[in-house]
């Protein structure tokens, strides 16, 4: 009886393991996010034919990335002058757990206007994924209301030093600046009306911050050399920093900025020079940043430069 009793148990026990075994449930995949998302100039959702597009993302993988993909097919609906959609994928960001994507890429010149999805795909390595679509819209450039170009911009000494950018993006070469030096700088952008503000920045290389909008500058990284906007603008013209009179002198002249100053030219209060942003010997960049608030587009340049005597 004992024996039977025993044997009974025992069944039992593996009957309630093996089921237990067996409802056990599948371990839970997790899947990768995306946050932080800005999809071209200002996050305005637009791209343009033939010209350089923004994408930026925060992606964290569920184990680690695989790819990171970018889809632009048509809406459903929509009537387009002809058959287009583009994918670009980019293999760089495999094996990390989290990463920043910010890519640059030029819009196809045969693409087609009309509205699109716009879709980020991250494949994870433990073989789960995420969608995120986005409204996007492709635009000729002749169809722009606005479409700010940098047109002039200057920079000069008073050690008789001179640089010049033009249209092209030409970057100067040789440009050092010493403490002391006096700086003087004009910008000039056309194809521009309705509010808009520039900013011309100097700013640490080692710092790795180079904003592409009047909002994502962070004041704690940048020196200022100036800033200035316009507003309520009806027609489109050729907007800068120094205004001539047309009678040899000026509206709004020269603003200047000695190299180790203890204040930028910010306004309408002048920032100290201090912390992370403090004059040092080393590699800057100098920058223009304008954002076209009325139409929600942004142009950015940058060019080095170095800054010796500290």
């Amino acid at each position: 009886m004992k024996t039977k009793i025993n044997y009974f148990l025992l069944t039992l026990v593996a009957i309630v393991i093996f089921t237990s075994c067996d409802d056990d449930p599948e371990p839970v995949l997790l899947k990768p996010t995306i946050t932080n998302v800005e999809i071209g100039s200002g996050n305005n959702g637009i791209g343009v034919i033939g010209r350089d597009f923004h994408l930026n993302a925060d992606i964290v993988a569920g184990d680690k990335i695989d790819q990171v993909q970018v889809k632009i097919e048509p809406k459903a609906g929509e009537i387009y002058a002809g058959p287009w959609s583009f994918q670009v994928s980019f293999d760089q960001f495999k094996g990390a757990k989290n990463t920043n994507v910010h890519q640059h890429f030029d819009i196809p010149e045969d693409a087609v206007e009309g509205k699109y999805n716009f879709v980020i795909v991250v494949t994870d390595e433990n073989g789960t994924s995420l969608e995120e679509t986005r409204d996007f819209q492709i635009v000729d450039p002749a169809n722009l209301e606005v479409d700010p170009v940098l047109y002039i911009w200057m920079l000069t000494t008073d050690q008789n030093d001179f640089h010049y950018v033009n249209e092209t993006l030409v970057n100067p070469e040789n440009v050092d600046l010493t403490k002391g030096e006096v700086v003087s700088s004009d910008a000039h952008i056309k194809n521009v009306k309705g509010d808009g503000k520039m900013y011309l920045l100097l700013i640490k290389k080692g710092l790795n911050h180079l904003p592409e909008s009047v909002d994502a500058i962070d004041f704690s990284k940048v020196i200022v050399y100036d800033v200035f906007e316009h507003k309520d603008e009806k027609d489109v013209y050729t907007f800068g920093n120094v205004i001539y009179d047309g009678k040899g002198g000026y509206t709004r002249s020269f603003p200047t900025l000695t190299v180790g100053a203890a204040v930028d030219n910010n306004t309408p209060k002048p920032n100290p020079i201090e912390g992370q942003k403090a004059w040092e010997t080393g590699d800057y960049y100098f920058g223009v940043v304008y954002t076209n608030y009325t139409y929600n587009v942004s142009l950015h340049h940058y060019y080095g430069l170095h800054v010796s005597g500290f």
